[in-house]
């Protein structure tokens, strides 16, 4: 069996994550989706028409069922799947997790890529931002959280347009800054065009590296920028890269994402995708994306010279060499 898609939905208090949510819901390509609230009190979308429900797990309109977590994520994904795998449940084919609107989504991610219970049954296809178009600018001014939030997305869903517009009050070009590869949609009183959100956390040729020629700097010390190399890397190059990466920059490494010319696997490139200390293992494409066949590897983060890691890199590489001919 396949792994199911995971997409992490955040975004500050009040941004509008479970009107987005419950938009979502109404739409027949999602049906069949599991919905985890990591929230606490009562399960935020009552108006969606509860048709049964026991002590966790409710079951909704379209064939969806919501759970929400009072405990351990990990806890309430492991018995999502195992009420599935027992058809106590509906056979969802998706898991949409809402977080709580001043969680950090790191460790939630780092728990869909690591822990044994739960990563070989899912993978992670998108983390999804909510942004506040009338606040979303003072927010990012008075809750780091919040900038960490929107510079980890995939996505970023710009809400309550009706109310501000992010171009005029400079909110837009913020969020370029801190996310520049990230797609920046306009939800309409919480509808979006769903089938642009769930895009792919592994879908590298949607990480232009042009957008990163230039290193970017955001709000808060969060800088993005791009590594790119002519020459292929050694397999233990690129190994051995990722460890000290992880090692060494720990929680300044916001997210790590590429596409890596491998010297052992011509005309297959290597996809790397990392959160802070983790990484999930290089997962291998049939062929090219694109004409451009160079290393291209993507870097946001909080204080991280982008000469640093390309030394990095160039040293490893030699000592592998070195290694190799000796």
């Amino acid at each position: 069996m396949s792994a199911l898609p995971v997409s992490v939905i955040t975004g500050f208090l009040g941004s509008g994550k479970t009107t987005l949510l419950s938009r979502l819901l109404r739409d027949p390509a999602f049906e069949r989706t599991a919905v985890i609230i990591n929230e606490f009190g009562a399960v935020g979308l009552d108006h969606l028409l509860v048709e049964s429900s026991d002590e966790q797990i409710l079951t909704l309109e379209g064939g969806c069922v919501c759970c929400t977590v009072r405990g351990d994520l990990v806890r309430t994904a492991s018995d999502l799947l195992a009420r599935r795998a027992a058809g106590a449940v509906t056979a969802f084919e998706r898991i949409v997790i809402e977080t709580t609107g001043l969680a950090d989504p790191a460790p939630i991610v780092h728990a869909l890529m690591t822990d044994r219970d739960i990563a070989d049954a899912l993978r992670l296809e998108s983390v999804i931002t909510t942004v506040d178009a009338a606040t979303g600018a003072a927010t990012l001014d008075a809750h780091p959280q919040s900038v960490k939030q929107a510079a980890l997305a995939d996505c970023i869903v710009v809400t309550k347009s009706d109310l501000a517009d992010p171009a005029a009050n400079g909110l837009a070009e913020r969020l370029q800054a801190l996310n520049p590869a990230a797609p920046k949609l306009t939800a309409v009183h919480g509808a979006v065009d769903a089938t642009r959100l769930f895009q792919g956390a592994h879908d590298a040729a949607r990480w232009d590296p042009a957008l990163y020629e230039a290193p970017a700097h955001g709000h808060g010390g969060i800088n993005t920028f791009c590594l790119r190399r002519e020459k292929p890397l050694r397999a233990a190059t690129l190994s051995l890269f990722l460890q000290v990466t992880a090692e060494h920059c720990g929680a300044r490494l916001l997210r790590l994402k590429g596409l890596v010319d491998v010297l052992e696997s011509p005309g297959r490139p290597a996809v790397i995708h990392g959160v802070q200390h983790v990484f999930h293992p290089p997962a291998w494409l049939d062929a090219w994306p694109d004409e451009d066949r160079r290393t291209r590897i993507v870097v946001i983060s909080q204080g991280l010279e982008a000469q640093w890691l390309r030394d990095l890199l160039e040293v490893l590489d030699e000592e592998v060499k070195a290694c190799s001919i000796s």
